[in-house]
């Protein structure tokens, strides 16, 4: 498969789309990539439309070049968002299903899977519904550093309960995770000395721009690479 195709239609996956591979990793289907003796490794938990979006594994090579080794399990068993304008789409029994809170119970094994492999230090971040995930394992030492990129549903109490170094990434045109409550977060977030924290706000930017932009429009793509290059800072920053 060509490489335009990989971003032209969905991967599937036996899809040789990405320099990875997908691999059994803690009982989930995993998008693996990257140096596997790495000592350092990032997992990234996707937006609602799955572990299969081109962007998305475009970015964990990306991210694996710089050394690490890049996991992107498949948190929705083969059941991610296809279309959410779909009328036949039935959104409450599918959040149902794959809540937040199961994705923050099934993250558990994938990093003590990673661990057992020997790794010792590990990143997260989150896009979206996968945000939420992560501020979840923020508020554990199980990992070392967590991103947050246009992340949905996440609360005072979850930012109050936050432990690592974190930042979070936000697009200035979000109802669901809109600017000044971002602002907000990084606010109560300034007043633990213990670690470092940063929120940054994108102008110009929708929900969802890191990962699900238009490869054809320069602009989107140069805000996307602006957030990836964020992303991968604190990383290298925090995750050592």
């Amino acid at each position: 498969m060509s490489s335009s195709q990989c971003f032209e239609n969905p991967p599937t996956l036996s899809s040789t789309c990405g320099a990875g591979k997908v691999q059994d990793l803690a009982g989930l289907q995993t998008y693996i990539t990257g140096p596997l003796d790495s000592k350092r490794a990032i997992l990234l938990i996707s937006d609602v439309f799955g572990f299969e979006a081109p962007n998305l594994r475009k970015l964990a090579d990306k991210v694996a070049a710089a050394g690490y080794l890049v996991v992107v399990p498949d948190f929705f068993f083969g059941d991610p968002v296809v279309k959410f304008d779909d009328p036949q789409f039935d959104r409450d029994s599918w959040r149902k299903a794959h809540n937040t809170d199961k994705g923050y119970e099934d993250a558990k094994p994938v990093i003590a899977a990673l661990k057992s492999k020997g790794v010792s230090a590990i990143g997260a971040a989150g896009f979206c519904w996968g945000g939420k995930v992560v501020v979840k394992l923020a508020s554990s030492t199980d990992i070392q550093a967590a991103v947050l990129l246009h992340p949905s549903r996440v609360t005072d109490e979850d930012i109050d309960d936050v432990k690592i170094p974190i930042s979070i990434l936000g697009a200035e045109i979000d109802h669901g995770s809109p600017p000044e409550i971002l602002k907000k977060f990084g606010e109560k977030l300034s007043v633990k000395s213990e670690f470092e924290s940063f929120v940054k706000i994108f102008p110009g930017v929708a929900h969802g721009w890191t990962v699900r932009y238009d490869v054809e429009d320069e602009s989107a793509v140069k805000s996307a690479e602006e957030s990836h290059l964020d992303m991968l800072n604190w990383f290298t920053k925090h995750v050592k």
